[in-house]
């Protein structure tokens, strides 16, 4: 690659931006909107190779016809490893087309999961093994046959309450995994300790941080940008697989919860793939039907509406008491003015 070199592109620019989706519209890929950080290398100053990165997930690779076999890849790949050591990052994620998995095996990066359209890569200081081990380790996990959960509790809602008693009573044991991707109005933090002090009394119920490897911006990006169409059903096959393949086997985990629903078709997909990929690894998936209140279906995002509109006091009877007293603290203020001021469905 004599004489080409790499350079950082100002995605503040939008003459910038726009040449680098022109460039990457021609191998049939998009700028994520999430994205942090861009490389690209120009050849007359036109751009010839990219990559960027979101957080510590690599993506956006292409590189030109011309120039491939002259090792741009891991010269582009060095160069984003060495910006994440710049910001005290030492684990990251290679989403990519399962054709380049070769490509980036050799520069040491391992399959994580890949399907059709979609293949999720890993490397650095832990793996996915490493980190379920320390789970179970950390939250005296049994080897017992038990069912799970995956929630945000944006916030924690009566409906979230009754699904985790449903599963509560219905099995030995159970774990509660919550979204910990903090791209929601209420911060990880605060749904964590709000489902955790809610579901006190259930003695065989376990809440446990989802980390990075369910429903995170690695696993599953259009939880959170609501892609649609094909990148949809990859994602959502993505994250699901990784469920049934690493936290189903390792965890000894026989059944999924899930409520219905009525209103999101993100979360409808998502749970269509899930009962796929669980059945097929021989896993139950509970479609429980969500609890009620005046003839609606007890949502968070009805939570967050009422919110908007100042019907707090009618909160009290879809929310359970550990959300309303939380609501009614000085640590809500600046959420609930966030909420107010934020349409974002997340």
């Amino acid at each position: 690659m004599y004489g080409l070199e790499v350079q950082r592109l100002n995605l503040n620019s939008k003459e910038d931006k726009s040449e680098l989706e022109k460039f990457l519209n021609k191998f049939d890929l998009g700028l994520d909107n999430d994205i942090d950080y861009s490389l690209v290398i120009k050849e007359q100053g036109e751009i010839k190779a990219t990559c960027s990165k979101a957080k510590n997930i690599l993506k956006c690779f292409a590189v030109d016809e011309a120039l491939r076999g002259e090792g741009i890849t891991s010269t582009l790949i060095t160069s984003l490893i060495d910006r994440l050591f710049e910001e005290g990052i030492y684990h990251s994620f290679i989403f990519t087309k399962p054709k380049n998995i070769s490509i980036f095996s050799s520069l040491g990066f391992k399959t994580l999961y890949k399907v059709k359209d979609v293949a999720l890569l890993e490397s650095g200081m832990y793996n996915i093994n490493t980190y379920i081990e320390k789970v179970i380790k950390k939250y005296d996990i049994s080897t017992n046959k038990k069912a799970a959960l995956v929630m945000n509790c944006n916030p924690f809602t009566l409906g979230h309450k009754y699904l985790i008693e449903k599963a509560s009573e219905e099995n030995k044991e159970v774990l509660v995994f919550i979204v910990e991707e903090n791209k929601s109005l209420f911060p990880f933090d605060i749904r964590y300790k709000l489902v955790k002090e809610g579901t006190a009394h259930l003695k065989n119920v376990k809440v446990i941080p989802g980390g990075e490897y369910i429903i995170s911006s690695a696993t599953f990006p259009s939880y959170f940008l609501r892609e649609e169409g094909e990148k949809l059903r990859a994602y959502t096959e993505l994250d699901a697989g990784i469920f049934a393949e690493y936290f189903c086997k390792k965890l000894n985990i026989k059944r999924r919860y899930v409520g219905t629903e009525p209103y999101c078709r993100v979360t409808n997909a998502y749970n269509e793939a899930l009962g796929e990929t669980l059945s097929s690894n021989g896993i139950e998936l509970r479609v429980i039907q969500r609890k009620i209140y005046k003839e609606h279906a007890i949502s968070a995002s009805e939570v967050r509406d009422y919110i908007r509109q100042n019907r707090m006091h009618e909160l009290k009877d879809i929310v359970p008491d550990v959300t309303w007293d939380f609501l009614n603290s000085d640590g809500a203020k600046e959420i609930i003015e966030k909420i107010k001021s934020n349409n974002t469905p997340h």
